[in-house]
């Protein structure tokens, strides 16, 4: 087992102020593969005041110069990719295929996307007679969680980087291991010192005391809504700009006309990505009353042919959940659906199976209607509802009954017409006809699924502020 008693502060590893340890758990096995130092408010008084100290000179910084380091720590993820997917692997379940196929590939593409974009952008336009600024807030407090430890990093440190900003990161308590490794890769590009720091911690202990410090001018947090709430309150405190990546409960609505072949097993994928861990999932599948029985069929046999089981065995698809406590949420939602009248295609599991390992089966609901739980609330695991519909007007106002507007899909035989479904669809992104991911696309929701937008272009303007000079 490791103990990593450190944060990185200031371009050095040093010493937490308290002695408590954070163990890290291997959901598959449950396991402590390690222990983290566990930080308290002083460890984050030194980060902030080593980011602000650092700032005024990398504000300065050429934006060639800052593209530079930006590209040193992408090549550094690269030539360390295998040893980041077997630790994200083991810290937080998600299979090896998976973890080298999109858990280290998407912070790649984080770093050396903002390097490019960063020589790119305009940080200065006339307007009217007026001269339009850009320049970075100051010191970025980024709040990471755990289904996309490093990719989530990435999004905030990179773009906030590339923008002039210094950053502080508090990556989750349960994978913390991949933000050591970033650290190490930074340390080697020779980024200067008090650019980028780490403190681990706990949400209560060291996300609240950078949401509320005084000396950082913006945070990001990714997260539930419920913590989202939180973090706002705290910033609030010193009208500080948030930026808030929040939950989702999205629908993927099949028009009347889609190709159940391909739309079905796509929209199995996309309910069961990461074990359901993702706050963007199409967990709720739409589809016209008359195609019921036929989408459920499909569903049933995709689904059943999803290899559940141990993440570093190649074959594996989904591997466990995150945590016992993860675990015991998502059968909680199961329950729930059962016991209010849900009708369950496949899985169902209610409770822990034998042995070891934070594993649920996936599982399809049918028959889910507005009123239910599972229809309302984010789960956050291998669950996916299915809601009858009737017209195309009702599909649309179930899709937009959440309180969450953070991503949706649209099946049809005409682009044309999905086009237009998706119009209408309130979420900040939408799958036409399981088009692929754009990664340098806005990534960010509507309602209470947050708050600004991450990546590309419109990543980098997320951490600018924007300023006219008259005359």
């Amino acid at each position: 087992m490791r103990t990593h008693k450190d944060h990185y502060i200031n371009g050095q590893w040093v010493p937490a102020t308290g002695s408590s340890l954070l163990p890290v758990t291997n959901p598959a096995t449950d396991e402590i593969i390690a222990e983290v130092g566990a930080g308290s408010a002083d460890d984050v008084d030194r980060a902030v005041a080593a980011a602000r100290a650092a700032f005024d000179s990398w504000a300065a910084t050429p934006m060639s110069e800052r593209a530079r380091y930006l590209g040193a720590i992408a090549q550094g993820l690269t030539e360390r990719a295998d040893e980041l997917a077997e630790v994200i692997s083991s810290e937080m379940g998600s299979p090896l295929s998976f973890a080298r196929a999109a858990q280290v590939p998407l912070p790649i593409n984080s770093f050396a996307q903002s390097a490019t974009i960063v020589t790119e952008f305009e940080f200065e336009q006339s307007y009217r007679g007026s001269t339009i600024v850009r320049e970075p807030y100051g010191v970025i407090g980024a709040i990471t969680p755990w289904n996309y430890p490093l990719h989530q990093i990435a999004l905030k440190a990179a773009y906030g980087m590339a923008a002039g900003n210094t950053v502080v990161v508090k990556p989750s308590e349960n994978t913390p291991l991949n933000a050591i490794i970033l650290a190490e890769i930074v340390e080697a590009a020779g980024l200067p010192a008090g650019v980028f720091n780490v403190v681990f911690g706990t949400g209560p202990e060291v996300g609240e005391a950078i949401a509320s410090h005084p000396d950082v001018d913006l945070v990001s947090f990714t997260g539930s809504t419920r913590a989202g709430r939180r973090v706002s309150e705290l910033a609030s405190g010193t009208v500080k700009r948030v930026s808030l990546e929040l939950g989702g409960k999205s629908p993927n609505i099949l028009l009347d006309d889609a190709d159940l072949n391909a739309a079905v097993p796509a929209a199995v994928q996309a309910a069961m990505i990461n074990s359901g861990q993702t706050c963007s999932a199409l967990t709720r599948l739409l589809v016209p009353r008359a195609k019921l029985a036929e989408v459920e069929g499909i569903a049933k046999a995709v689904t059943e042919s999803i290899t559940v089981g141990d993440p570093t065995d190649e074959t594996t698809v989904l591997g466990p959940l995150s945590s016992r406590t993860q675990q015991e949420r998502v059968l909680g939602y199961i329950r729930k659906g059962i016991d209010e009248g849900a009708r369950v295609v496949t899985g169902g599991q209610t409770e822990p199976a034998e042995g070891g390992g934070a594993y649920v089966s996936p599982t399809v609901f049918s028959d889910v209607t507005p009123e239910m739980t599972i229809h309302r609330e984010e789960i956050f695991g291998p669950v996916l509802a299915i809601e009858p519909y009737d017209t195309e007007e009702e599909a649309v106002a179930i899709a937009n009954d959440t309180i969450y507007g953070l991503a949706g899909g649209v099946w049809s035989g005409s682009t044309e017409r999905a086009q237009q479904v998706a119009r209408k669809i309130r979420a900040g992104q939408i799958a036409v006809n399981d088009a692929g991911m754009n990664l340098d696309a806005p990534f960010g929701g509507y309602k209470q699924s947050g708050i600004g937008r991450e990546a590309g272009q419109f990543g980098l303007e997320e951490f600018l502020e924007v300023k006219s000079i008259q005359g």
